[in-house]
């Protein structure tokens, strides 16, 4: 009987702790529930009808009719369009209307106003600070009634310089806006004389193969006038046919080449640019400097990169500052309504206290000291990009004098063997003539001659293209396509 008793207050016991641990466990779940934020369980799965709930707004991407009427020099405002269309643009003009209308640069202008409103924050530390509010008694006791009215106001008298190393970083910060912006410029200002200088290509190489097609049907009409005449064979014709179809297609590759750098133009201006036609300056292939040692300190990549440089520096030294003291007067107000003030302990008192005092951080777990750390590692971070802009820049800019010097001698080596193909067709159409020569040496003749054509344009143009990326990596494209000093969607370029 007393080994059942024991028995069974063994088991109640442990039925009871087992039932004390799943109450502690469920009271825990229950508490973590109520004070322990959740994840989003549902992150990780796109629910396309939420995301695509949103209007579009593409009123300033717009394209437009072309008509005349054109002043480049006309200032930018917001309730103005950000393009005015034209009939004729020059080179220059039509980078500048891109630059107008590029959502890219109005992206980079809007980034540096925010930066601008940044520097006003930093600044404000050196202002008072103000601050008020009402509260009630403790709900605990009998004051639980009373409102306290607080007016708070406090002014930094001297901080060791922490506000002042705050506006340095954000106005370091916009330093790397400002170039940031003028790396976007740069960068649709390639692009458009990119286009251009492709589409002044095609136009080339589109004229090359009609006439190509117009050879062809010159020799296709010879062999079948001989053919019929039973002086050559049928094959003769059938060669000129097929040589013909090859060459119209090679028209249609142009045309598609030509089409597509076209409606590259007009996504850029928002224009049909179809009918428009360009001429390649030559102040830009005068003016592009391409043997001079590049200006590093006026490429805005490097601007941008030294600009990272000065914020991590200043981040740094903000870092230092912060285990000095602040020196501020503080200023209160308080007035109790409906029950006592606890600072005087007046019913419906009134309080005011103006004070010097002293506030520093002693200790935050060696946070300061982890942060500085990293602080230097962002700078040496920082100096390491500033070496590799410089390095990509000087690689760019060797390689590109390297392509114009080779395409210089690839050109004069294609108009040396174009001169030759043109002597060599006009013997063979004599030979021809006397059934020395087939009608496929003709048709050999003529597409060597029309492929030296295709190839020195491209050479000629592989050259423009060259020079317009060495005038992008080098910073010189506000110089060279007038953009100083005129108005950029309320961004202006001063030299």
């Amino acid at each position: 009987m007393q080994g059942l008793i024991c028995s069974l207050s063994l088991s109640i016991s442990y039925a009871h702790a087992d039932s004390s641990k799943e109450f502690i466990q469920s009271l825990k779940s229950e508490m973590s529930q109520i004070f322990v934020p959740k994840s989003d369980e549902n992150y990780n799965k796109a629910d396309i009808d939420a995301l695509s709930n949103f209007q579009l707004d593409t009123s300033k991407v717009q394209e437009f009719v072309l008509i005349p009427g054109s002043d480049r020099t006309r200032p930018f405002y917001k309730n103005q369009p950000m393009y005015q269309p034209v009939s004729q643009l020059s080179f220059n003009e039509t980078i500048l209307r891109a630059l107008q209308r590029s959502p890219e640069v109005s992206q980079r202008i809007s980034v540096l106003a925010g930066q601008d409103a940044y520097i006003a924050v930093a600044k404000s530390g050196y202002y008072p600070q103000v601050s008020g509010g009402i509260s009630t008694g403790d709900l605990s006791s009998g004051e639980r009634g009373r409102q306290l009215i607080g007016l708070n106001a406090t002014q930094m008298l001297y901080d060791f310089g922490k506000v002042k190393s705050g506006v340095d970083i954000q106005q370091a910060k916009l330093v790397a806006e400002q170039a940031e912006v003028l790396v976007s410029i740069d960068s649709v200002a390639y692009d458009t004389a990119n286009a251009i200088v492709n589409i002044k290509r095609y136009q080339e190489m589109t004229q090359i193969a009609q006439q190509q097609i117009s050879g062809i049907l010159r020799i296709a009409e010879i062999t079948n006038l001989r053919a019929k005449a039973g002086i050559s064979t049928q094959a003769d014709p059938v060669q000129a046919r097929a040589n013909l179809e090859a060459a119209q297609a090679n028209l249609v590759v142009q045309q598609t080449q030509l089409k597509k750098f076209q409606q590259k133009l007009r996504t850029l201006l928002g224009a049909d640019v179809t009918g428009l036609g360009w001429s390649i300056p030559e102040r830009v292939v005068r003016d592009s400097d391409l043997y001079r040692y590049p200006e590093f300190n006026k490429i805005p990549s490097m601007i941008s990169a030294q600009a990272e440089v000065d914020v991590a520096k200043f981040q740094k030294q903000q870092l230092k500052l912060s285990n000095y003291p602040v020196l501020s007067v503080k200023g209160s107000l308080s007035q109790a309504v409906n029950g006592r003030n606890p600072n005087n302990n007046e019913d419906d008192g009134l309080y005011d206290s103006i004070m010097l005092e002293a506030s520093s951080n002693l200790y935050q777990g060696g946070a300061i000291k982890s942060q500085t750390r990293a602080a230097s590692y962002a700078e040496e971070a920082a100096k390491a990009k500033v070496n590799l802009v410089y390095l990509d820049v000087l690689d760019e800019v060797r390689l590109l004098r390297e392509e114009i010097e080779n395409k210089q001698r690839l050109m004069s080596i294609l108009v040396a063997r174009k001169e030759t193909t043109i002597r060599t067709r006009e013997l063979y159409q004599e030979q021809y003539k006397l059934g020395t020569r087939s009608a496929v040496d003709l048709l050999n003749a003529e597409q060597s001659i029309h492929s030296a054509a295709q190839e020195i344009e491209n050479a000629r143009y592989d050259i423009y293209d060259a020079i317009v990326r060495y005038i992008a990596v080098t910073g010189r494209s506000r110089d060279l396509y007038d953009l100083n000093n005129i108005p950029i969607q309320g961004f202006e370029i001063q030299p």
